[in-house]
């Protein structure tokens, strides 16, 4: 028999994973009504404000409001990053299948991993820290990506056994948690990545420098 512990952790896993299917449903319809290039950005954005807020606060605010919230509050920006991505994308994809010579070839595969860890960490840059321009949010992404390489590696291999396992064996699933899964994936990481830069100065191993980048919970912003 279950304890009351283990259905309260049972509860816990299913309205988070419910919650996650619902924010990709918002995810989806805020891109299509986009059509894309206007709504794939501060949809992402706006994914990636809600899964910082839930991994590193703790905070589960109403979703639908909050994400709107999100989608509203730069979509400007979220756009630009989202045009840039794309471009960059496009342009690699092309030299990866038109190039003439394999080292070309293989260069651009290179720089498509590049680009997918740019793309995995860059909203949540965005959410998390000051970093103002375009540039140095990818900047940041990049060295959060690469920096953490091997939570990357980690975070990766997660989504693509889930992913797997999901195509062979439950395929609905797969189109219902959609984007979710790689957005669990990275809030988990970047919580991980961003704890040591919000300690307290009393803890040893954190520079007041990296503290004052990253944004502090809701609870220290009140105070």
């Amino acid at each position: 028999m279950f304890s009351f512990e283990g259905f309260v952790r049972i509860n816990t896993f299913l309205t988070g994973a419910y919650r996650f299917a619902y924010l990709n449903l918002l995810w989806v319809a805020t891109t299509v009504l986009g059509l894309g290039l206007f709504g794939a950005g501060p949809a992402s954005y706006a994914l990636a404000r809600y899964v910082d807020g839930w991994f590193r606060h703790g905070r589960t605010p109403p979703v639908t409001r909050t994400f709107v919230d999100g989608v509203r509050e730069q979509p400007w920006r979220a756009m630009i990053v989202s045009w840039v991505l794309m471009g960059a994308g496009a342009v690699i994809v092309t030299n990866v299948f038109r190039a003439p010579s394999w080292t070309v070839q293989a260069l651009n595969v290179v720089a498509l991993v590049v680009l997918a860890v740019a793309a995995a960490y860059v909203y949540p840059v965005m959410v998390a820290t000051d970093a103002a321009s375009v540039g140095r949010q990818l900047a940041s992404a990049l060295l959060i990506g690469f920096g953490s390489l091997h939570w990357t590696i980690l975070g990766t291999t997660a989504v693509g056994l889930t992913g797997w396992l999901l195509w062979q064996f439950a395929s609905p699933l797969l189109v219902l948690f959609g984007v979710g899964i790689p957005a669990c994936a990275v809030g988990v990481v970047t919580r991980i990545v961003f704890l040591p830069l919000t300690q307290g100065p009393d803890q040893p191993g954190t520079a007041a420098s990296d503290r004052s980048s990253i944004h502090a919970p809701a609870t220290e912003q009140v105070a």
